[in-house]
């Protein structure tokens, strides 16, 4: 079982008050993975917190629920899927840091490995095209 690796960096215009808190909601996920996010369970002490799931659905593949495993706001979101989709040992981690001004930084890093050969590898493909291209609306959106 091999594993891949996404990884996205972009830089934002606003401030990292507003990507993150953007960007920890679920329902605001949907453009960047190309797919249909649908929210099945709010946080253990906050909506978007550790324990907040979300089921996520990229076209005729079955869905896979993704939960929320660490949070520091305005600093860090890690989630893993926790049920469905061929993908073992998958991990994201979403890192903001603040720029000199009012910009901000995300660093990106999706942990994608499978048990079926090749599909890895497709994924990690469609993945990063996907959020590099969601991620450059979210000044707009945000």
């Amino acid at each position: 079982m091999r594993e891949h690796w996404v990884h996205v960096e972009q830089d934002f215009e606003l401030p990292v008050e507003r990507v993150y808190p953007f960007l920890s909601e679920h329902e605001n996920l949907g453009p960047l993975f190309g797919a249909k996010i649908t929210r099945i369970r709010d946080g253990e002490t906050e909506r978007n917190g550790v324990g907040s799931a979300r089921l996520v659905k990229v076209g005729p593949a079955p869905a896979v629920e993704e939960t929320i495993t660490k949070v520091i706001p305005n600093e860090l979101i890690e989630y893993r899927i926790t049920h469905g989709g061929p993908m073992r040992n998958h991990i994201g981690i979403m890192k903001f840091t603040a720029l000199p001004g009012t910009g901000s930084h995300l660093d990106y890093r999706i942990r994608v490995s499978t048990k079926i050969p090749g599909l890895a590898s497709v994924l990690t493909a469609v993945l990063s095209k996907n959020i590099a291209k969601g991620l450059k609306t979210v000044d707009r959106s945000a």
